[in-house]
């Protein structure tokens, strides 16, 4: 979502122009929930400032600090991701499954899941 907002996906006309675009990946559906996820997030930033401040609102402000000592373990949905998704679509977002929303919880530092052996989880842990 955020490449097609990048190359200036703002309504439904734009949807047109960027399913001839062979740089993107042309699902008409997957654009025409760019630009419903777009004015969602819109409204999320009017409503709590930034989606940054949404999103960590759900985490106290601090990574959840997963303890894994294996890849085995870390799952691929958590409750929370299961709740920040449900509240996204409420929101009227789409593609924002637990899946992808934990896959992005990870990718974002909201949780740290780094196995405990793994050299990067002393660092990512003491980030804030």
């Amino acid at each position: 979502a955020h490449q097609a907002v990048d190359v200036g996906l703002r309504h439904t006309g734009d949807v047109n122009r960027l399913m001839g675009d062979a740089g993107l990946v042309r699902n008409r559906l997957k654009l025409q929930s760019a630009v419903r996820n777009a004015a969602a997030v819109r409204a999320i930033q009017r409503e709590h400032g930034s989606f940054a401040a949404y999103l960590w609102g759900f985490v106290g402000g601090a990574p959840v600090q997963g303890r894994r000592r294996s890849l085995a373990e870390v799952p691929t949905t958590t409750p929370l991701s299961d709740q920040i998704s449900k509240d996204l679509k409420r929101r009227g977002c789409s593609f924002v499954g637990s899946t992808i929303i934990y896959a992005f919880m990870q990718a974002v530092g909201l949780v740290n899941d780094h196995v405990d052996k793994c050299f990067r989880r002393s660092v990512c842990a003491s980030l804030k």
